[in-house]
């Protein structure tokens, strides 16, 4: 869609969403979110508690997903992206995924996907 190329990750390709969505559960709760920071931060306590992972399928072509914690590391939401959609595209299994978070080694995740997309909605205090 040409009017929102600017706002969303194109992803041409079939996504596995129930591979996603387990992976997405395994997120919830309390954990140390390490794997998922941007290499080099210098935070000094890396745990967050993820009170929702989630995600709408508005169409067939247009997926939301959403994210509520205690707070976020740099880059945590866009390393997490870009490990869900290698589990989407069965590059990695959901198991492996659970790896990745409590190995708490950025090396071990995927990419970090694209700015486009990620949407600040609400801080709460």
């Amino acid at each position: 869609d040409i009017f929102l190329r600017r706002y969303v990750w194109h992803v041409p390709f079939l996504l596995n969403y129930s591979a996603m969505n387990i992976c997405l559960e395994l997120l919830e709760g309390e954990h140390d979110f390490s794997a998922f920071q941007s290499s080099g931060s210098q935070v000094k306590n890396p745990v967050r508690k993820m009170i929702r992972a989630g995600f709408e399928m508005k169409n067939k072509s247009l997926v939301y997903f959403q994210f509520e914690a205690s707070g976020f590391l740099r880059h945590m939401v866009r390393n997490i992206m870009g490990t869900l959609i290698s589990v989407g595209l069965n590059k990695i299994s959901p198991q492996e995924f659970s790896r990745i978070l409590e190995s708490r080694d950025r090396q071990n995740a995927g990419i970090k996907a694209p700015a486009l997309g990620l949407f600040l909605i609400k801080v709460n205090y």
